[in-house]
């Protein structure tokens, strides 16, 4: 029925969904979470997990420092496999990616803001929870263009590093609050679309005692077609979500709910 509805509802790329199936410290199932990638905004590390997810290299990490309230963070390769981390170097960070508003052909996907499209700084891009320089500044630049980022907002998934920006490797965190020092600090790169629930009650501790366990992670494009879950994200420029924008202007995009998705998977 959704996915008739095409002007209200877009299904997300097979090779843009990540499937992490987790289990308990003591092997019993939570479920699986899908994360979507966001391509416009970090290409260099949504390529990097795309190559990790497909090396099978996550497989067996665990989620090790996880925080109320806060996130859940885990893909430390090197903790398994010294040999295997070798294989990742660091990679440099993507806090910020360009858009061009007042370019019709620009790359990056329509901005739908939450308040004026002059002036209105947060709002969503393919269901993305993005802040940005107001768009007015556009103007006022050589290329007429404004920095904008996906906040880290409950939900989204970002890149651990050290304290050198530029120094990501393997792991990984998805938020369970909304931190917004985190904003152009680190590379985020996507958002959970299924299974938050599974993210949000996840063991706390630093590190965790009997941690959750990555058990498989794989890109849904790689999975045979009659495997496949698929997910269908409700659109921040059809006409259902309208009212949403006009009645939130102003607001902070991490205060509202996420945007609605729905994943069904070949069993159901």
């Amino acid at each position: 029925e959704l996915a008739a509805d095409s002007a209200n509802w877009r299904e997300a790329a097979p090779e843009n969904l990540i499937q992490f199936r987790i289990q308990d410290g003591r092997g019993a199932e939570r479920g699986v979470v899908l994360v979507e990638m966001a391509p416009f905004s970090a290409p260099g590390h949504i390529e990097r997990f795309q190559a990790l997810v497909a090396s099978g290299d996550l497989n067996g990490t665990v989620f090790h420092r996880v925080i109320d309230d806060f996130m859940s963070q885990g893909g430390d390769v090197e903790q398994i496999s010294t040999e295997k981390a070798e294989n990742w170097p660091e990679i440099p960070g993507e806090f910020v990616f360009t858009r061009h508003p007042l370019d019709a052909d620009d790359t990056v996907p329509p901005m739908q803001k939450l308040g004026p499209n002059s002036s209105a700084t947060d709002g969503y891009i393919l269901g993305f929870p993005v802040q940005t320089q107001s768009e007015y500044l556009a103007s006022l630049t050589k290329d007429a263009s404004v920095e904008s980022w996906i906040a880290h907002c409950p939900g989204v998934a970002s890149t651990a590093r050290t304290t050198d920006p530029n120094s990501a490797t393997t792991q990984f965190f998805l938020m369970r609050g909304t931190a917004d020092f985190l904003d152009r600090q680190y590379t985020a790169w996507g958002r959970v679309v299924h299974g938050q629930e599974i993210v949000e009650t996840m063991k706390t501790g630093e590190p965790v005692r009997l941690p959750e366990v990555l058990i498989s992670a794989k890109m849904v494009s790689d999975m045979p077609e009659a495997d496949r879950p698929r997910v269908l994200v409700q659109k921040t420029d059809g006409p259902a979500f309208a009212s949403v924008l006009q009645e939130n202007a102003g607001a902070n995009v991490c205060d509202l709910p996420a945007v609605p998705s729905v994943a069904m998977f070949p069993e159901d």
